[in-house]
């Protein structure tokens, strides 16, 4: 049962964003910072990913790990209110998540997903990963163009 009235759990979850979140907006500007181009919440990309490197086929996802379910198996116990809709919700998060990397790793492109928390505490790793991928595109691509 939940502990909030109605109009409170409402604008609890109006207050929740879907772009733009705190972590995405920190992951862009250092990479912006870094002075890499991409293009943020791209719809032709199946998926929408937060961030898009198109040149590159390159796709990142910044994910919250209550709904997009780090560590489902242990952290859907602690769900206490609500169950018959959080679980069924995030479950459904999970399985698009795969299918979206399915669809995109069969058209080519890299998917990278970090949890909002590596983000908050190891954004430089992140930069890592992602500049690594970068470098890796390029590198691929130089050569399957030489003939």
């Amino acid at each position: 049962m939940d502990n909030l009235t109605p109009e409170q759990r409402r604008k609890n979850m109006q207050a929740i964003k879907s772009t733009a979140t705190k972590d995405e907006v920190r992951l862009a500007k250092a990479l912006w910072n870094l002075g890499y181009r991409y293009r943020k919440n791209n719809k032709k990309i199946f998926g929408k990913p937060d961030i898009t490197f198109a040149k590159y086929k390159i796709a990142i996802f910044i994910d919250s790990e209550f709904f997009h379910g780090k560590d489902w198996e242990t952290q859907q116990l602690r769900i206490k209110s609500n169950r018959e809709y959080w679980i069924p919700k995030i479950e459904r998060n999970r399985k698009r998540d795969i299918e979206v990397n399915t669809f995109l790793l069969s058209e080519n492109w890299t998917v990278l997903r970090f949890w909002s928390k590596e983000i908050q505490k190891e954004l430089d790793k992140c930069l890592e990963k992602i500049e690594q991928e970068i470098a890796l595109s390029k590198n691929t691509n130089v050569s399957t163009n030489t003939i």
